[in-house]
């Protein structure tokens, strides 16, 4: 199963499945995500909510593909990081409420280091 390339492209399709789920119901809900981009503070909130698109749904999309796969995966990176001090500032929280949102930024730091063996394993595919 390990050699699957079915298995592979399964994997690469549920590793980003939370960035093109995202994508699609801003881009389904365009006036939603530009209220999201709102809530954030990010305005104008259609270049916030489109360039938010793109970057989900073209990084996945470049993963999933294995298509400069180490481009897909360092846009939707750094993407994530970027989602950290503006949607989970939890040192500015407290209680509860900190905690989740600290817990959200913990599950995060693991997305990225997925979306880093995801470029490390694009890599040396295309090399092949």
């Amino acid at each position: 199963m390990l050699d699957s390339r079915a298995l592979l492209l399964l994997a690469r399709i549920v590793l980003t499945f939370v960035f093109w789920g995202s994508g699609l119901s801003k881009l389904i809900d365009f006036q939603g995500g530009m209220a999201e981009m709102s809530h954030f503070g990010l305005e104008p909130a259609w270049l916030f909510n489109v360039l938010t698109i793109v970057v989900q749904i073209g990084g996945s999309l470049l993963i999933i593909f294995n298509r400069a796969a180490w481009l897909g995966a360092g846009a939707l990176a750094v993407f994530t990081v970027l989602t950290i001090p503006i949607a989970h500032p939890f040192w500015q929280l407290q209680g509860e409420t900190a905690k989740h949102e600290m817990l959200v930024v913990f599950e995060h730091v693991t997305v990225i280091g997925g979306l880093i063996v995801a470029a490390i394993l694009g890599h040396r595919l295309a090399r092949r």
